[in-house]
């Protein structure tokens, strides 16, 4: 049986190549979803449908991001719970800008190491 090594990953390039993507993404959903409670802020506190269209945009840009967690989860090997875990910040305001930073900071320090 191998193991796999503590720091680092068994693929650093795929690793590398997967997390842009996913920082890209997870400051779009996470400006989307701003956008979106904004939308239901005016829609039910002021009866203003101005923003009405922006849920389907915001639910297509969710399932792009969960596309780039679950590819660099897959890549950097993580278990199947902190994938869900990581997919799961996208739908909470603000959580998707500080889960992403602490798993960028996380996925460069082991990629320096």
């Amino acid at each position: 049986m191998t193991t796999r090594p503590v720091q680092g990953y068994d693929n650093p390039e795929t690793v590398r190549k997967a997390l842009k993507p996913f920082e890209i993404m997870a400051f779009v959903v996470g400006v989307g979803l701003l956008v979106l409670v904004l939308e239901m802020v005016l829609k039910y506190a002021f009866d203003n449908d101005v923003l009405a269209w922006w849920a389907m945009p915001h639910g297509f840009l969710y399932m792009i991001y969960l596309v780039t967690t679950f590819n660099l989860g897959t890549a950097a090997k993580w278990p199947l719970s902190r994938i869900i875990k990581v997919m799961l910040a996208g739908v909470v305001p603000f959580l998707s800008f500080v889960v992403e930073r602490q798993v960028a900071r996380e996925v460069h320090g082991r990629l320096a190491g």
